[in-house]
């Protein structure tokens, strides 16, 4: 697939004083992930997190010359529409404030007390924030989050600050509390866009939205009635079954593309539903169902499962548009043990290394301590890069 636009020069408000050419990388970037053919079909997991991240990167260069850390209402208007105007200009998808559910007050995390980079730092340990998001590895920050309790515990320390502005409704669960929390959490992110490059902000962002999609299905699960008929004695019509799970499974797969644990939360919510409806056996593997099954299909059968790190869309004049798929398309869809939807972990569990040899000489372990090492086993999947 080739791009079938032509890059122009925006209209833009004149309202908004920034400059664009400084944050071209991330423009540029955010306007290919969010490209007019795909936006809308790796808007979950892709497009998006891009967007979001670009607008943490505008809000500190904004705010970079007078101190603040967000926009008020009337320069995020201007903002956002030249934003958006830029990204059109340069072939992203005209309905991306649809997409990704943004708005110009996305720019002023209103309800933060904490607005200027100085009362900021005053209240909140900045060398533990930067220490902890400086560098977001993304094989552990999913699993053994650094970064992510670091942001929270910020914002909380600001949204606390302003306490006495919302006085009980802020007490800590409340909607209002949680709404202020949410909207500190956007000032922590503009304050670490201001200390770190725009590369090393959009790799963190990035990563930390990874975390956050690849825990749920994002797929719109209908009840499942026919496939329950069907399947409900599977072994005994195992033809008819399958046609009914295979009408269901690819009328839903023609949404989106999902990431291959996406794949995975989905398989199992699906088949939850189907156990609390009765269908006691494994029907996935009756039927052959695999976990690419749950993403979209290019010929009917190439499914394409996204990497659940995060990845970017690319384009060059020999392959066009292309991105890169996970090659475990080819797993068999897990059936759910129980009925009963568990919150999955997909981190492998912390091993104890054995301890350090004893030196004959001295006695004692050549190190400090005869423990062990916690070591972090990431979920390793291989990769191609598919062009369509």
């Amino acid at each position: 697939m080739y791009p079938n636009y032509t890059s122009y020069d925006p209209v833009l408000t004149g309202k908004c004083h920034v400059n664009f050419s400084a944050l071209s990388y991330i423009i540029d970037k955010t306007a290919s992930d969010c490209s007019i053919p795909l936006a809308p079909l790796v808007a979950d997991v892709i497009c998006c997190p891009q967007v979001n991240s670009l607008m943490n990167i505008f809000q500190a260069a904004y705010g970079s010359g007078n101190g603040t850390l967000v926009l008020n209402q009337a320069s995020a208007n201007a903002c956002f529409s030249d934003i958006m105007s830029i990204l059109a200009s340069k072939g992203a998808n005209t309905n991306i404030p649809e997409l990704c559910t943004l708005r110009p007050s996305n720019l002023t995390d209103a309800s933060c007390p904490v607005k200027d980079i100085s009362s900021f730092e005053k209240i909140v340990n900045i060398s533990k924030l930067i220490d902890a998001c400086s560098s977001v590895d993304p094989l552990k920050e999913c699993c053994r989050p650094v970064c992510q309790p670091a942001i929270v515990e910020a914002a909380m320390h600001i949204s606390s600050g302003g306490a006495n502005m919302f006085g009980s409704s802020g007490l800590p669960g409340s909607v209002a509390g949680i709404d202020i929390v949410s909207d500190c959490k956007g000032v922590v992110h503009s304050w670490l866009s201001m200390k770190l490059s725009s590369e090393e902000a959009n790799s963190a962002f990035r990563v930390l939205s990874g975390c956050k999609v690849n825990k749920v299905c994002p797929l719109e699960l209908d009840e499942p009635s026919p496939v329950v008929k069907a399947c409900r004695k599977a072994s005994s019509s195992t033809p008819s079954c399958c046609a009914a799970l295979h009408s269901y499974i690819g009328t839903r797969q023609k949404q989106i593309f999902v990431t291959n644990l996406q794949a995975i939360n989905c398989a199992t919510m699906f088949g939850s539903m189907l156990q609390k409806a009765g269908v006691a056996d494994d029907i996935y593997g009756l039927c052959d169902i695999d976990l690419k099954d749950f993403s979209l299909q290019a010929f009917g059968q190439q499914g394409c499962l996204l990497r659940s790190l995060p990845t970017d869309i690319e384009f060059d004049n020999t392959t066009g548009i292309s991105f890169t798929c996970d090659l475990s398309d080819n797993i068999a869809a897990p059936w759910p043990s129980s009925s009963s939807v568990q919150s999955l972990s997909l981190c492998a569990p912390e091993m104890s290394l054995p301890a350090l040899p004893i030196s004959p000489k001295s006695g004692s372990s050549v190190g400090t301590s005869r423990t062990g090492i916690g070591v972090l086993l990431p979920l390793v999947f291989l990769t191609t890069s598919i062009s369509i």
